[in-house]
């Protein structure tokens, strides 16, 4: 009989399901999915947040086996689909320590959906009795032995008599982004107003900012439609690729504004420095990398064999964009530091390090908010509350939203330009006493 190599196999893909399970996927319920020469023990499908009267169904086409010793025969109680809690996964460990050719399938802490005994008829259904967040996963517990199928899963919750295919903690995010839509059509229906009326101090920067007001409020629509046909039908309907056009552009114009805004380009300086431009043609680019590995992971799912290196790689890109983003901050801080003890004009850079030190802060607390403490929370709250940290994170790019446009937008009186020429000694001795500017 095949046996099941815990230690070796089931461990390393414990430690690999506590990785994926900090990394929340946002991919339609009702998926297909091809696995093709896997011999992998677990290979997990998905994660679903089921209530009371939840439901999954699964079934399989197309499947065939082979295995690299000669001779050997197929054991169709040591592959099936099962379900399980991330509880138990400590509990099955311990299980298969007492335990001789142990595999995962014959645990009394996972959810049998089907095995593989009857070839003919590879499906099955379950009633989720126990409301939970479970982890729908295939085991193949014969050693040495590779799957290929066509897989069809739908996982989804009875609501007001129907089938909602979101997750428990997911059902408010129709609504949550519709609002912030709202939210950000009126921001820019402010923002217009305030460059037509201030139209003869509008920089360039002032219109990629509004750019940028336009592709948040497109994404927020988007993802919107995108979970609302998801949750009425399984499948986004195209939502989804527009989510990500728009997501892409967001995030380009995002780190454009924070990178000029940094610089001073356009309302302090009419041009870029060599370094400078250098620092944005690699953050452009890096952002385009960073969106394609976010649709992958989107798109794949866990099943597919590369999906956790696309998400190794994802945090690595967005880890480089948002340091690299920093530079141009400090670069202008110092520069301002140096220009102070020189050029006469004190109280005028004072202002300037003021705004650009709060600058400097700001953004360091929204990517350290929204990168870190969002998933980490993500990670240990109920998973009936997963609508809450969307709602946290999005609330956090409004605000920083606000802070930017706040204090760089158009006008004759902007801190940068005036200086009343009384502050010079009062700002000078400052400059010179408080060494909080320095970075």
């Amino acid at each position: 009989m095949g046996n099941f190599n815990f230690p070796l196999n089931l461990h390393l893909l414990l430690y690999v399901l506590v990785i994926i399970s900090l990394i929340p996927a946002s991919v339609s319920e009702i998926q297909n999915t091809r696995i093709a020469d896997d011999s992998r023990p677990m290979i997990l499908f998905e994660r679903f947040g089921f209530s009371e009267n939840g439901n999954v169904a699964v079934s399989v086409k197309d499947f065939s086996w082979k295995s690299t010793q000669h001779n050997a025969e197929l054991e169709p109680s040591t592959m099936g689909f099962f379900l399980v809690r991330d509880a138990s996964f400590p509990r099955i460990f311990n299980e298969s320590e007492y335990a001789d050719n142990f595999c995962v399938l014959w645990s009394r802490f996972v959810k049998i959906i089907f095995k593989f005994d009857n070839p003919s008829a590879l499906n099955g259904s379950m009633l989720i009795d126990e409301p939970d967040e479970y982890s729908l996963i295939f085991g193949n517990c014969q050693s040495q032995t590779q799957v290929t199928m066509d897989v069809h899963t739908e996982m989804y919750n009875i609501q007001d008599g129907n089938k909602n295919f979101l997750p428990a903690g997911q059902s408010p995010l129709p609504r949550l982004y519709f609002v912030f839509f709202l939210i950000y059509t009126i921001f820019l229906g402010v923002w217009v107003f305030i460059c037509f009326k201030e139209r003869s101090d509008i920089h360039k920067i002032h219109l990629i900012m509004g750019a940028l007001l336009i592709f948040k409020a497109l994404k927020m629509i988007c993802a919107s439609e995108d979970k609302m046909y998801v949750r009425k039908t399984g499948t986004p309907h195209g939502w989804d690729v527009a989510f990500y056009v728009f997501g892409f552009l967001k995030g380009i114009m995002l780190f454009t504004v924070i990178v000029l805004i940094g610089t001073g380009w356009s309302f302090l300086k009419p041009y870029l420095q060599e370094r400078e431009k250098k620092v944005l043609m690699f953050v452009i680019p890096l952002q385009v990398m960073e969106n394609i590995a976010s649709v992958i992971i989107a798109e794949t799912g866990p099943a597919t064999k590369d999906w956790l290196t696309w998400n190794q790689i994802f945090l690595l890109l967005d880890v480089a964009c948002c340091c690299a983003v920093f530079l141009p901050i400090i670069w202008s801080i110092r520069g301002l530091r140096e220009a102070s003890k020189t050029d006469g004009k004190a109280a005028r850079n004072l202002e300037k390090l003021t705004l650009f030190k709060h600058f400097y802060i700001v953004v360091v607390g929204y990517l350290y908010f929204t990168r870190i403490v969002v998933p980490a929370v993500l990670a240990i709250i109920s998973y009936r509350f997963e609508w809450v940290m969307t709602a946290a994170d999005e609330g956090a790019s409004l605000v920083f939203y606000l802070f930017i446009f706040r204090n760089f937008h158009p006008t004759r009186k902007n801190p940068y330009l005036v200086i009343h020429d009384d502050d010079e000694v009062a700002a000078a001795h400052m400059l010179e006493e408080d060494d909080s500017f320095e970075l």
